[in-house]
């Protein structure tokens, strides 16, 4: 049967020799899926910036479906969609702007957390003669609640995990 090549855009694979390779990496349907794939990870500006210059699917206000799908040549936003996009860009560069002039990150965040856990710690080590009752365990804010955790997240019990008798590791 010989070697096979996987493509992870089009997720199909194909038998790997040079013709078959080269047909597939320039045909339409690898290019338009590798498209999508990097349009992905692209910035709200950029979105933006390229919904702007379209003139507005009449098929898909029309009736929220168009056959064309994400190949369509016209928008398929709304005004309220791009005025939520407007505002996420402009929301990015106030970002942008205020660590360029060395602003601290907003309060409320994981690395504002571990700071505060580092400096309690190291308080703890140097206090170390006197015995303290520990802290409750708390979770980082902005973390899903408790119950979306999966359990590795979870604080443990009060009291610890129960260790059946005879339990042996390994």
């Amino acid at each position: 049967m010989g070697k096979r090549y996987f493509c992870d855009y089009c997720d199909r694979s194909f038998q790997d020799n040079l013709h078959n390779r080269k047909k597939h990496l320039n045909g339409v349907q690898h290019l338009r899926a590798k498209r999508a794939w990097y349009d992905l990870f692209r910035d709200a500006a950029a979105i933006l910036q390229e919904e702007q210059t379209k003139k507005p699917c009449r098929k898909f206000l029309q009736t929220g479906q168009c056959d064309f799908g994400s190949n369509c040549r016209f928008s398929h936003m709304t005004e309220q969609d791009l005025e939520k996009l407007s505002a996420q860009v402009q929301g990015e560069q106030r970002s942008k702007e205020l660590q360029q002039e060395g602003a601290d990150i907003p309060p409320g965040t994981i690395e504002d957390w571990l700071e505060r856990r580092a400096k309690r710690l190291s308080a703890a080590q140097s206090n170390s003669a006197l015995p303290e009752k520990p802290a409750p365990f708390q979770y980082p804010p902005g973390w899903p609640p408790v119950q979306d955790l999966p359990p590795s997240l979870q604080a443990p019990p009060p009291g610890g995990w129960l260790v059946p008798p005879g339990l042996q590791w390994g």
